[in-house]
């Protein structure tokens, strides 16, 4: 007599019931990750600005020359780079503004 074994494994309603769970919590957590990463992004560009103003001390502490723009201390060796990580804004020396630096948009 042939007798069929029986197989244990996962029937086809379990496989659906996993993919629906892993499918709802991709969509819970994906959002929240875009959403830090610009946040992320945007603190990035402030400790720029904070890390340009203290090399700019340096830079007169130094006996240096006033400076004209950013890449001024980019090219005597203060800052490695005048872009944001995120390489969409750029390090804007602003001498008459209320802050010495800000960012904006690269062109």
């Amino acid at each position: 007599m042939n007798m069929l074994k029986k197989e244990s494994g996962f029937t086809l309603i379990e496989m659906l019931i996993v993919l629906a769970v892993i499918s709802l919590l991709l969509i819970l957590f994906i959002p929240n990750l875009s959403e830090k990463n610009q946040s992320i992004q945007s603190k990035g560009c402030d400790a720029l600005i904070a890390l340009a103003e203290n090399q700019l001390l340096a830079y007169q502490l130094e006996g240096n020359s006033t400076i004209t723009s950013a890449d001024d201390l980019k090219s005597a060796g203060y800052l490695k780079s005048t872009e944001c990580a995120n390489g969409t804004m750029q390090l804007v020396y602003t001498p008459d503004g209320e802050a010495l630096f800000s960012t904006e948009p690269k062109t």
